[in-house]
């Protein structure tokens, strides 16, 4: 018999049979996992996208598809039930990391980055957080932006773009005769202070492009609809 308990962010939930569910949590120490819940209805505050929760998975062989107990913690998708745009962040933000972290691998490091963007939620600086997170998520799965210094000139100022097929950073001036082939780089996310909605839509732009590019596409799969759904708010 196979028998952990850990620290988890529940990502999603299905239903499967009567009264049960299989749900999908990033835990603290063995990565994305999944787990049989019985009594889906009574612990449906638990099962939600978001939920910060201790977990308990109990197997007779490690292959096995297991089960899951859950004592919640914080049900941080209960929070936000009043403001949509919150709550579409909370729901991207486990859905883009169900759809990269492989299975059963450990990365407390994402771990951590959706539980501190969970508690982020609560102050006004949650959007730059939240595309912040996305950059941290790429980075985790080998795939780091590099956007501290001009990849033509090396300059460390004036950054302002990003090549879609390089992911790093161009001057202005070194990129002004490509732009439109260029990514836009928000100064939020090269240390300037502050951001607007149009920076919030450029940021979700460019981390959104790799997301499709190097973990959507190679798995075959589409972007979440959560993750779209989230940069529609920002697009107008």
């Amino acid at each position: 018999m196979i028998d952990w308990t850990d620290r988890a962010v529940m990502l999603s939930a299905r239903p499967f049979g009567e009264g049960k569910a299989v749900a999908q949590a990033l835990t603290e120490t063995h990565g994305r996992h999944a787990g049989l819940v019985q009594g889906a209805r009574r612990q449906a505050e638990a099962l939600q996208p978001g939920t910060l929760a201790t977990v308990r998975w109990r197997a007779r062989l490690a292959d096995q598809l297991g089960a899951f107990s859950c004592e919640v913690e914080t049900a941080h998708a209960a929070l936000w039930l009043d403001d949509p745009l919150r709550l579409a962040a909370l729901q991207s933000a486990c859905a883009v990391a169900e759809l990269g972290l492989p299975e059963r691998e450990p990365h407390p490091a994402a771990f951590a980055g959706l539980a501190a963007l969970l508690d982020t939620l609560a102050g006004e600086a949650w959007p730059a957080a939240y595309v912040g997170y996305e950059v941290a998520l790429l980075a985790e799965l080998g795939f780091g932006l590099d956007l501290e210094r001009c990849a033509v000139t090396g300059a460390r100022e004036g950054l302002a773009w990003v090549s879609p097929r390089t992911g790093r950073a161009v001057a202005r001036e070194a990129g002004a005769d490509w732009q439109d082939r260029l990514l836009v780089l928000p100064g939020f996310l090269c240390g300037a202070s502050g951001f607007t909605p149009g920076d919030i839509r450029d940021g979700l732009a460019l981390t959104g492009h790799f997301l499709a590019r190097h973990i959507a596409g190679p798995a075959d799969r589409p972007v979440p609809a959560a993750r779209l759904r989230l940069a529609d708010c920002f697009a107008g």
